[in-house]
């Protein structure tokens, strides 16, 4: 959650001094399904090394933050207390600093509980929601550290532009929990309006009268969705079902979702006589809603991925240069992307920064 919200403002144009100990961050040696951790999160960042339970090292990280705009911290809320690192401790030395700290909770009953992103997506019903009923599933991704991450590079700023006005900095605290409890908000506010609970997903009561996977003809599954009336018209004259637009039991949506046991069976069969190129090609021409189901890897191949701007390359120093996404919004036709995405060796910077800070002490 930290390190994403470092990534999102060095993307954004700031230099992000990322302070690991001496020995480098525990995450860059992760592996399996944590191999992405670092590299992702950490790019276009520099590399100071101090080790924080040392006086020395720590008065080294309480005199560059004086030449601070953002202090970005991960840690939990007592130990940063004890090293003089909390926000209301460094704000009363330095008022302008603005201090992001990306927490478990926000402040209330739960504030000093440890969190991941997997504890949230349990405590708030996300993974209820996503696996079928009686086997709660996390998401596929790190959505909330992610996202939690980007609440705080928000936050900062927000902070940064009322700083330009007030002169005063601010803390901001972003909340694993709070940034998952919004992304079930429909869902809470479903029950708070009618006082139903919609079940999970895997088991949801469709809105729309197709809206599913099929396999084609060459063993592909695609994705089908017609959620508007002319998409439904569009998809019966596209896959040669003409007889279903005049049916009089399917003459509105309500009455197309109800029948979707007997209009579902009929478009895989034409579905299956198909194909998943030719299914492409005709999805396509009649502006579908639909989407191959694809694994992230197969991502690399994608031709909208491999755009000019979809995938910058990194160079992780030791290890092996990679591709990756960069933020997803461009300005003026541009991708946003800061001038280097590369991942520094440990300790990279030390020179520079806190050989600076040597001559300004000096100075």
């Amino acid at each position: 959650m930290g390190p994403s919200t470092g990534m999102f403002l060095a993307f954004l144009g700031a230099e992000v001094i990322k302070i690991e100990p001496p020995e480098g961050d525990k995450t860059r040696n992760l592996t399996g399904m944590g191999a992405g951790f670092f590299p992702t999160f950490n790019r276009g960042k520099k590399s100071v090394t101090l080790n924080i339970k040392d006086e020395n090292d720590l008065a080294k990280l309480h005199t560059l933050l004086k030449t601070a705009d953002v202090f970005v911290e991960n840690f939990r809320d007592e130990t940063l207390a004890k090293m003089g690192l909390a926000p209301e401790q460094l704000r009363e030395k330095n008022p302008r600093l603005i201090v992001a700290s990306c927490k478990g909770f926000l402040k209330g009953p739960y504030e000093h509980r440890a969190a991941m992103d997997e504890v949230v997506q349990m405590m708030t019903g996300m993974a209820y929601m996503t696996g079928p009923l009686g086997r709660p599933l996390r998401i596929g991704s790190s959505a909330n550290d992610i996202m939690g991450g980007l609440f705080a590079a928000f936050g900062v700023l927000a902070a940064l532009i009322a700083r330009d006005k007030t002169g005063e900095g601010a803390s901001i605290r972003s909340g694993l929990f709070e940034n998952c409890l919004l992304l079930v908000a429909q869902h809470m506010v479903q029950y708070d309006i009618e006082g139903t609970e919609s079940p999970p997903m895997p088991e949801r009561v469709f809105s729309w009268p197709v809206y599913d996977l099929f396999p084609t003809r060459d063993g592909r599954q695609i994705f089908v969705g017609a959620a508007t009336d002319g998409q439904w018209e569009k998809l019966c004259k596209g896959l040669g079902l003409e007889h279903l637009l005049d049916d009089p039991r399917l003459q509105s949506r309500p009455d197309q979702i109800a029948a979707r046991d007997w209009t579902l069976p009929q478009i895989a069969e034409k579905v299956a006589a198909h194909p998943f190129a030719e299914m492409v090609r005709i999805m396509e021409e009649n502006d579908l809603l639909f989407a191959p189901v694809a694994r992230p890897a197969e991502m690399y191949d994608d031709p909208h991925v491999n755009r000019p701007g979809g995938l910058f390359t990194s160079h992780y120093a030791d290890k092996k240069d990679f591709r990756a996404p960069a933020l997803p919004v461009e300005m003026n036709g541009r991708p946003i992307v800061s001038e280097s995405v590369d991942i520094p060796s440990i300790g990279e910077n030390n020179a520079e920064i806190l050989g600076a800070l040597k001559v300004e002490a000096a100075e």
